[in-house]
């Protein structure tokens, strides 16, 4: 039996989902060891995406949790709380990235679906400069804001249409420093990453009035949802292993994989540096209602209150 409405019915329009979902998947199984820094760093990267939003360029983050520990759900629900994180998914298995990759990208309902682990740092200007380069090039696949050399293999179709296009150039046109920032952040020493940076070079490609490189990483990427769409559900056998399928994918559908001229994205690792915890926004506080609303007895006298206008309106009491 049901008695009296659901307020729900009185709601004229519900929220519509942005253009953009931001979609970040993250595992922090303890704090310690490895793992000593990790909530630090995911709590930049939560900050960052709400410190970064543009006005002209809305998104939704959701967070995917793939069963990370006590302290860290505590922290993503408290995130979700202040409006930081539209979407929380906290899992009560280990399902792998891919695993949270074939949901998130089911999930997601905008039309772009920015994909990024839980250790990217997001800076100003990401998403626009992103969205300019989907905008300008045709038939483009994935796009990772930030310029970096990846495996030209899973780049063919990529190479071919710049070459048929006449707009392939290459040679070293990555700077050291913003060689040097991702290349650290995997672990590599400098000697042995001022030698790879000599002895490599980069694919640049200069087409309607934009810059690209040739390339895009699993660390961060964006793509359209109809794409990635397409290419789920991908094989999910260990916890980070089988990125390399959709990267094979987007290659096979003739699509374009390319990075921003810039490094808008930083890729932390599990410890935060000293440059990070000075760039770092200040974590979005309620604001001065809604922590009054919250406090425990305004709280919980103001639902005891609702409940008793529901009885007195719907129920026979004197």
């Amino acid at each position: 039996m049901r008695v009296g409405h659901n307020p729900a019915r009185f709601v004229e329009k519900v929220a519509q989902p942005a253009e953009v979902t931001v979609a970040v998947v993250n595992c922090i199984p303890f704090l310690s060891g490895y793992y000593e820094q990790s909530l630090e760093v995911l709590q930049a990267v939560v900050d960052s995406l709400h410190a970064t939003r543009e006005p002209a360029h809305p998104y939704d983050v959701m967070v995917f949790d793939n069963r990370s520990c006590a302290e860290v759900r505590k922290y993503l629900k408290e995130a979700s709380d202040q409006g930081q994180i539209q979407y929380l998914v906290l899992s009560d298995t280990n399902i792998g990235k891919i695993g949270a990759w074939n949901y998130m990208f089911g999930a997601a309902a905008g039309t772009y679906i920015v994909f990024s682990d839980g250790d990217v740092a997001f800076r100003p200007g990401w998403l626009s400069a992103s969205l300019k380069l989907f905008e300008a090039f045709p038939n483009v696949g994935m796009v990772t804001s930030r310029p970096l050399r990846t495996p030209m293999e899973f780049s063919s179709a990529t190479l071919e249409w710049a070459k048929q296009a006449g707009v392939l150039e290459e040679g070293r046109f990555l700077d050291w420093e913003t060689f040097r920032e991702h290349v650290e952040s995997l672990g590599q020493d400098e000697t042995e990453s001022r030698k790879d940076y000599a002895a490599g070079s980069e694919y640049r490609l200069n087409y309607g009035g934009q810059t690209a490189f040739v390339g895009a990483a699993h660390f961060q990427f964006m793509a359209r949802r109809e794409v990635l769409q397409k290419v789920i559900p991908l094989p999910s056998e260990q916890p980070m292993r089988g990125e390399r399928a959709l990267d094979i994918a987007i290659n096979e559908m003739g699509l374009l994989r390319l990075t921003t001229d810039r490094p808008l994205v930083r890729h932390m690792g599990n410890i935060l540096s000293v440059a990070d915890r000075q760039t770092a926004p200040a974590p979005r506080r309620k604001s001065l209602l809604k922590r009054i609303l919250h406090l425990p007895g305004i709280r919980h006298f103001l639902l005891w209150l609702n409940n008793q206008i529901f009885r007195l309106y719907f129920f026979n009491v004197d």
